[in-house]
């Protein structure tokens, strides 16, 4: 197969267009090429208005060896024999019962759906609903305000991120080819076929219901179980390498016994932490950030990135920015989402939480994004390994009050000078739940709350208005990662106990699909040491 990097075509290009700049760089006719792959889209706006789509293009061609010696001084072109990811095989332990996944977010639900795809019939307990009843459960929530805790933004069949903007690019080096594996599990579970080589795949919450439901019921066509609505409380080590775990569902108390007990818990799992704390597993406090979500019109993000009135119909802008302070602290956007809606994902009764969302389409009138700043151990009032999870709940507790059970919300003026909001400038809250006018600078540290605001000045030099007086500020954005990390060996286990801490809330990821590929590691672990379950 030939690789050609670097190839620039204009945003309205058609297909002829891309097999004419192919023949064109290869120096062949187009008769001589069989076939093409897109691998990689970004686009190029550096030079605005000039704006161009790069391709990274996989070709199959007539007498590949031929022009490969024709293109040999070409840095754009390359030879390549494409790897393909490989589930290891292998293992020859013999369990007793079968493996045991805690948890139904990116983490649980992919380690699930590669045993389940292998032969090992895991059973996955979820605490929350199924995604069908979940996305009821969080419409009411949303509309009426009363919270259902086991059924919500942060609990239920597919995790938090399947009510955030479906985001799926990742900093996670990928040798192994998990990254693709995820992509290619999404696209055959009903996802859009360009998340496989768009630079910033999305799917969105409306899409990704659907698959995740999909990949539901092939774990259940695979011999692996689900169950919903069910906790895991408890559990104990019992002889010979198998674990009693204990589970409450409908009012009732069941124990299972495994051999491979998969913590893929989440990061708003709380009393789980709690405890697993008491249990004496080793826990222990992380950084993370915490601060706003950030609103401006759409239209402002686009013409910053294109230019004003660019010629073609391009995708919606989207923005990253990042700031070091003279405090030393860093602050930053994340989970930028264009087109999107501030969303209410509380999970605990008398505190919110915020979190941003987008449906497919991306045609909301406003782009949101996190803008957060580092916490580390040092800003807990405690060196317990639960202070950051105490750290947030206080901060969500004031959000909460401030905002009367309601999403705060605030104009970035108002927040320079420390006022309610009495009233609303051009930007209009898209958010999903009530909001109400109020302070949220009262919500944070004055450290933070300053960090806050410099970090926003400081990002109108990149994106013009950002720190416009009417930018919108709601709060608090709070469950951007665990405050935890449960501490696993190289075998990706606690100490030879079977138990396998795994995902976001374990501390091992940051977002749906690095967590997505730490369930796929902690599956092939027990690949490797363990036969498929034979009943």
């Amino acid at each position: 197969m030939i690789r050609i990097g670097q190839l620039k075509l204009n945003p309205d290009h058609t297909r002829q267009d891309f097999i004419q700049k192919i023949a064109k760089t290869l120096r062949v006719s187009e008769a001589e090429i069989l076939d093409f792959q897109i691998k990689k889209q970004s686009l190029d706006a550096r030079k605005k208005p000039e704006l161009k789509y790069v391709y990274t293009v996989d070709v199959k061609v007539q007498n590949e060896k031929r022009i490969i010696s024709k293109n040999q001084k070409n840095n754009q072109v390359s030879q390549v024999v494409e790897s393909r990811y490989r589930f290891p095989t292998g293992g020859t332990m013999h369990c007793q019962h079968r493996p045991i996944i805690i948890g139904c977010g990116p983490a649980g639900l992919f380690c699930a759906y590669l045993l389940a795809q292998h032969g090992y019939q895991p059973l996955l307990f979820e605490r929350g609903a199924a995604v069908e009843e979940r996305v009821r459960d969080i419409e009411r929530f949303w509309k009426t305000g009363k919270l259902d805790v086991e059924s919500n933004v942060q609990f239920g069949e597919g995790g938090a991120g399947t009510f955030s903007d479906g985001k799926l690019n990742t900093l996670v080096k990928d040798a192994e080819g998990r990254n693709k594996k995820v992509l290619q599990i999404f696209v055959e579970n009903g996802a859009p076929e360009d998340i496989l080589y768009t630079n910033k795949p999305h799917i969105g919450t409306d899409i990704l219901v659907d698959v995740v439901r999909n990949m539901r019921n092939r774990i259940l066509q695979w011999g692996g179980e689900i169950h919903f609505h069910s906790q895991f409380v408890d559990f104990e080590f019992e002889t010979e390498g198998t674990v009693s775990v204990t589970i409450t569902s409908n009012n009732m108390v069941k124990q299972y016994q495994t051999e491979q007990l998969v913590l893929a818990i989440g990061h708003s799992a709380r009393d789980t932490f709690q405890m697993l704390y008491e249990k004496q597993l080793p826990i222990v406090a992380k950084p993370f950030a915490v601060g706003v979500r950030v609103e401006h019109r759409q239209q402002m993000i686009d013409d910053s990135q294109y230019g004003s009135n660019p010629p073609y119909k391009l995708p919606v802008a989207s923005y990253k920015v990042t700031a070091n302070l003279p405090n030393k602290r860093g602050v930053y956007s994340f989970c930028m989402c264009p087109g999107g809606y501030v969303v209410n994902a509380s999970s605990e009764e008398g505190h919110l939480a915020v979190n941003g969302m987008s449906y497919h389409a991306r045609d909301g009138v406003n782009a949101n994004s996190a803008i957060i700043v580092t916490v580390t151990p040092e800003d807990f009032e405690s060196r317990h390994p639960l202070a950051g999870v105490e750290f947030q709940r206080r901060l969500e507790k004031r959000a909460y009050q401030i905002g009367s059970g309601k999403v705060p919300v605030q104009r970035f003026e108002d927040y320079c000078k420390n006022q309610v909001t009495e009233k609303l400038g051009f930007i209009t809250p898209q958010i999903k739940g009530d909001y109400t006018l109020a302070n949220v600078r009262e919500i944070f540290p004055e450290e933070l709350a300053h960090s806050i605001e410099l970090g926003i000045k400081s990002f109108d030099k990149q994106i013009q208005g950002f720190a416009n007086a009417d930018t919108l500020l709601s709060g608090v954005e709070s469950r951007t990662s665990s405050p935890i990390r449960i501490t696993r060996n190289e075998e990706l286990q606690i100490e030879n106990t079977g138990i396998f801490p795994c995902g976001e809330g374990a501390g091992y990821a940051g977002g749906i699909t690095s967590a997505a590929m730490d369930g796929i590691k902690v599956a092939e672990m027990i690949a490797t040491k363990f036969a498929p379950f034979d009943e």
